[in-house]
């Protein structure tokens, strides 16, 4: 069989019928574009969500209390009380894969200045959060280990509060302002993160000495979580293990018990919103391959079509000797062909949509080749699967009937 000519017919029959032949690929079309851009908006999200969270540090561990009922009362993490300073002290003593650690507590209230005014966090901790959490000062000075010891009423600043207390131009450094009636001196303003992958302002907080917090704010003399630093990012596992085991000797667990505390890395969190952002991403994907499904069926029925339409030509062919496979192959190949060839564009429109998408919306996009390769591949397997019944009925004709139909 001459497969050039094989492939010569193909495309004359296409051409023959061009509007015909057009709005059958649509459906491939479309489905491959959409395909194609869902991926990429997928796999976007994820490679954001990826970059985000590492740049918050990812041989970050923390630690927080686990709840607890006290008179019948379910009591959340934050009023739970299993966890003192002398836990911190045990961990820095005794953890030799850690290298930072830091306690911290946390409050929500009412930033004012002047006749201004912000709710927001204050978070207490020492002069190590800012290393563990990656922050990094735009100007001023972090609060020293003496200003933690005598509660210190000193802050360091975000971005966005700067941007809703402060008027433009305005040095925020050695001004005061007043969380729920608490004077703090500004000592220090972060320099700008943005979102989270969870779409947290990392930039509307302020960082007081925990200290501070504790006794001028809340009023407490436990901690609500431990935020530690492993020394490297392939030691997160012995990290997490090394203060599990402290925790659970300081707070005098047994063997069999549970903890009443939780321990968790940023590296599983990194790998918990991984899994799900993959688990979206073949979902969408899933919901526009079935506009391939509808593609696929559109070229099986204009195959039909087109046997229907050359019956006489079928029959002439298998008369002169035409074997039963060169016919099959001959309306396979125009099947594959209108599959690959409404793909190629399919490919071409995903990939300007995906970018149209990402410049018009600011998302992130991702265009990976295996996605490509993939939808490509999808074409010709669905040019073969729905070309083939159309193509073995061709083949099957007889050629006396054939000639005869009118």
């Amino acid at each position: 069989m001459n497969y050039t000519n094989t492939l010569k017919i193909a495309i004359n029959a296409m051409m023959r019928n061009k509007l015909r032949a057009f709005l059958t690929m649509l459906g491939i079309i479309i489905g491959v574009a959409s395909v194609i851009a869902m991926i990429a908006i997928g796999q976007g999200s994820k490679k954001s969500i990826q970059d985000e969270m590492s740049d918050m540090g990812t041989n970050l561990i923390f630690a927080m209390p686990g709840s607890e009922q006290r008179g019948g009362v379910h009591l959340g993490s934050t009023d739970a009380q299993s966890m003192k300073l002398s836990d911190v002290e045990a961990v820095e003593n005794e953890c030799t894969a850690i290298s930072a650690v830091s306690p911290q507590v946390r409050s929500s209230g009412q930033l004012v200045l002047a006749n201004q005014n912000w709710p927001t966090t204050i978070y207490g901790v020492n002069e190590k959060f800012l290393d563990i959490r990656k922050y990094k000062l735009e100007s001023g000075r972090v609060f020293s280990e003496r200003e933690v010891k005598t509660y210190a009423k000193v802050c360091l600043i975000g971005q966005t509060i700067i941007e809703n207390l402060f008027n433009e131009g305005v040095d925020p450094i050695g001004q005061t302002i007043r969380f729920n009636n608490i004077p703090f001196k500004i000592i220090g303003v972060l320099e700008e993160k943005g979102e989270n992958g969870m779409g947290q302002d990392q930039d509307d907080l302020l960082l007081a000495p925990y200290t501070s917090v504790q006794k001028r704010i809340l009023s407490i003399t436990h901690i609500q979580g431990i935020f530690a630093s492993a020394k490297a990012e392939d030691m997160n596992d012995l990290a997490i293990e090394q203060l599990t085991e402290t925790l659970r000797r300081t707070h005098k667990i047994k063997d069999g018990e549970e903890d009443d505390f939780r321990v968790m890395s940023q590296s599983e969190l990194v790998q918990t919103f991984t899994s799900i952002s993959d688990m979206m991403t073949a979902l969408l994907g899933a919901i526009a391959g079935i506009s391939l499904l509808v593609g696929g069926i559109g070229i099986m029925n204009i195959m039909y079509v087109s046997v229907t339409e050359r019956t006489k030509e079928i029959g002439l062919r298998l008369s002169v000797g035409g074997r039963e496979r060169d016919i099959m192959m001959q309306f396979l190949v125009e099947s594959v062909l209108l599959s690959i060839s409404g793909g190629s564009i399919g490919i071409v429109l995903g990939v300007l949509a995906s970018k149209l998408i990402s410049s018009i919306m600011n998302w992130p996009v991702v265009i990976t080749t295996s996605s490509v390769m993939l939808s490509f591949a999808v074409c010709s397997a669905i040019g073969i699967f729905f070309g083939w019944y159309p193509a073995r009925k061709a083949a099957g004709l007889n050629p006396i009937d054939a000639l005869r139909y009118e």
